[in-house]
């Protein structure tokens, strides 16, 4: 029986370099155009939740390099993904009426790029095939860790002087939001354990989005403020500019020009791990944590310097630290 093509897609081009922010601006007429090497399950899940007619990356969306597990999560959501060329950006511009026809890209009825279409059964296959050559993924990982423990070391050794804050963590639980794998998902169900233990709700950057739009409202957002909200940032919360160690501070010219005060904290690692930090020290009797990485694939799928700050930061807090997927499962879904 012959295979019957499948028709072309037709959409506007919505181009955006950064995922986590053109996301905020698609919806489902739309054909997202992103640059965006090894498409991590985060945005992948983004990209879906969005409904958008196809994605084209213009980067490798997988380049073999480790289990990269976004690729297959964006097809499996049925949104068909298509690798073209970096040029593609200088081929077509936001708005454009696009058209996919397999791997063809075209506009205005020229042609713009002829990539590749990406489908489930191969992923799948490559996928199975990139998880028997993790051996080397784990060996840069380790590399890279022992070569940040210096630099992150006072995460650990307690040395970061952290600022006094308007919100008091002392015996309470601590809620951190991090935008990160199934963080808005996880956040729903928590529910019922919000309303009952009305625990401090932290969120990191985007993941104080995500607080808000569940009709919460954030004690405390901390980051670099690049990816929060304006309205979330006018809601009240405290608000804590992670700088890097030298003091620079780039997310709090973004505060001072909204007039919000807010504090800057500097220190190595990640923006998660020192929210998760500031909540320990600052006596936190329990800190789950919403869309942190916890399985070696997603550290991995991160590639940051080899975590090192966030099994330093592990290490410290300890057994206070909880999953939001283990409490969800200890109060009911």
């Amino acid at each position: 029986m012959a295979t019957v093509a499948a028709p072309p897609i037709r959409g506007a081009a919505r181009l955006g370099r950064r995922t986590k922010d053109l996301v905020k601006r698609l919806g489902p007429d739309d054909v997202a155009v992103i640059d965006h090497r090894n498409l991590d399950r985060v945005a992948a899940e983004e990209l879906a939740a969005c409904g958008v007619r196809a994605t084209v990356n213009a980067a490798p969306s997988s380049d073999g390099s480790y289990p990269n597990t976004g690729p297959l999560t964006l097809v499996r959501a049925g949104i068909p993904l298509i690798d073209a060329g970096a040029e593609l950006f200088d081929r077509i511009a936001e708005g454009d009426p696009i058209e996919i026809d397999g791997g063809r890209i075209s506009s205005a009825g020229r042609l713009v790029a002829e990539g590749r279409r990406l489908h489930a059964d191969q992923l799948a296959r490559d996928l199975d095939a990139q998880r028997t050559r993790i051996d080397r993924a784990l060996e840069d990982f380790t590399e890279n860790t022992l070569a940040h423990l210096r630099e992150e070391g006072g995460l650990l050794y307690g040395t970061i002087d952290l600022p006094e804050t308007r919100t008091r963590f002392r015996d309470r639980h601590v809620l951190i939001v991090v935008r990160g794998p199934d963080h808005v998902r996880d956040l729903r169900a928590l529910r019922s354990y919000i309303e009952d233990v009305n625990p401090i709700l932290v969120g990191v950057d985007g993941g104080a989005d995500a607080i808000v739009r569940e009709g919460l409202v954030p004690d405390l957002i901390l980051g670099d403020m690049d990816s929060a909200g304006e309205e979330t940032l006018r809601s009240g919360a405290e608000l804590i500019v992670h700088a890097y160690p030298d003091g620079a501070a780039p997310g709090a010219e973004r505060l001072r020009r909204l007039t919000l005060p807010h504090t800057v904290l500097p220190s190595a690692g990640t923006s998660q791990d020192v929210a998760m930090l500031l909540a320990y020290e600052k006596g936190a009797a329990l800190i789950v944590s919403v869309g942190a990485h916890f399985n070696l694939l997603e550290f991995l799928e991160r590639r940051r310097g080899g975590m090192s700050s966030t099994f330093l930061t592990r290490l410290r807090i300890g057994e206070i630290l909880v999953d939001a997927k283990g409490v969800s499962r200890l109060v009911g879904r």
